[in-house]
């Protein structure tokens, strides 16, 4: 009783041996295995078809096939698996490539200024009643777009002055594409309402030979871009004939002091 059973055909071995030990002698592998409720061990002549070629020992080695998915292989470190060829190369190419879309993308996306320029008055039309002045007026905006992408102007609001009255005023809802690194050209309309005494005698009575009136246009452009919104505020001063039925355009004068 107490005794070991061991595998017939096996001889004991001490236990701090190794799992796989080869028999150059025979030219087979031995695998070890333990005996029930002893503490010796002994090696057998393991069956065909247990043993695969070990994939770390260059093809020189095999190991049990029920254990191939549980060793961990172990790579040295002058393996040239592990120094990838042109490595620092290809960092370099990724980050100059980051660098280069980064400042791309902020050079063709950074806004730049929308200019608005008053080309003066292209037309006008006059009409006189017994109190009264009614000038339309018809204005040119010159609008250039300095950005690498597209603007939509959508909103003019004028207001026309004289003698620092309002005397006419609109606001008009538009849908105007401008291109990149574009410019456009915009005709507004505006009428107005001028109940100036004096003003009234400079353009009925007929010993004065100049009829001109001095009209302040200021107006506010709203553009958008990107999905933002902006505005521009422009203004300028022309000088409209009220004597006769339509005047052609005048050039911009400079603002009084």
């Amino acid at each position: 009783m107490g005794a070991a059973f061991s595998q017939p055909g096996c001889r004991q071995e001490d236990e701090d041996e190794w799992i796989l030990r080869p028999d150059s002698a025979v030219g087979v592998k031995a695998a070890r295995y333990s005996s029930t409720g002893s503490s010796r061990s002994c090696s057998c002549m393991p069956r065909e078809g247990r043993f695969v070629i070990c994939p770390t020992c260059q093809g020189n080695g095999e190991i049990p096939r029920e254990l191939e998915k549980q060793l961990v292989a172990l790579i040295p470190y002058g393996d040239q698996r592990l120094k990838p060829r042109h490595t620092k190369l290809s960092v370099f190419l990724a980050v100059l490539i980051c660098l280069v879309a980064a400042s791309s993308t902020v050079f063709f996306l950074f806004p730049r200024s929308i200019a608005v320029h008053p080309a003066g008055l292209n037309s006008s039309t006059v009409a006189v009643d017994k109190a009264d002045i009614h000038l339309n007026i018809t204005n040119i905006l010159n609008i250039s777009n300095s950005n690498y992408y597209p603007i939509t102007v959508t909103r003019l609001t004028t207001e026309v002055l004289h003698l620092s009255l309002v005397v006419g005023q609109v606001s008009n809802k538009l849908l105007l594409h401008i291109g990149p690194l574009a410019s456009e050209q915009m005709f507004y309309a505006v009428a107005s309402r001028i109940w100036d005494e004096n003003t009234y005698k400079i353009c009925t009575w007929l010993k004065i030979k100049v009829h001109h009136v001095l009209l302040h246009i200021q107006g506010t452009l709203t553009y958008s871009y990107l999905s933002h919104s902006e505005q521009l505020v422009f203004q300028s001063y022309e000088y409209v004939d009220c004597r006769g039925n339509t005047s052609l355009p005048h050039p911009l004068i400079p603002r009084p002091p």
